[in-house]
């Protein structure tokens, strides 16, 4: 997983699973966005908040990097609670 700075280990199977995909999305920036932030956090993620994040999965990785990014404003259905954590772990730098 280049660019990731956790393992995967003594994680359960769908947060391995969550954590891998979040790393392999299809587009470097969305691996970059997707996975610093699973390195982060994946291990704390609540049942919502993992439900939340394979949601997002299928988000298509331009919509998902312009949302995150604040070119295009963010659809209702994905203004969540998790996805303002999202951007803002990577608008203020906490990695």
């Amino acid at each position: 997983m280049t660019g990731s700075t956790r393992s995967s280990d003594g994680l359960s199977e769908r947060r391995r699973r969550l954590f891998y995909r979040s790393w392999h999305r299809g587009i470097r920036e969305t691996d970059l966005i997707l996975g610093h932030f699973a390195d982060a956090h994946i291990a704390t993620l609540t049942d919502a908040e993992m439900d939340e994040l394979e949601r997002l999965m299928d988000v298509p990785d331009a919509d998902l990097f312009a949302w995150v990014t604040g070119d295009v404003a963010i659809p209702a259905a994905y203004d969540t609670a998790f996805f303002r954590r999202l951007r803002a772990f990577h608008a203020t730098g906490l990695r």
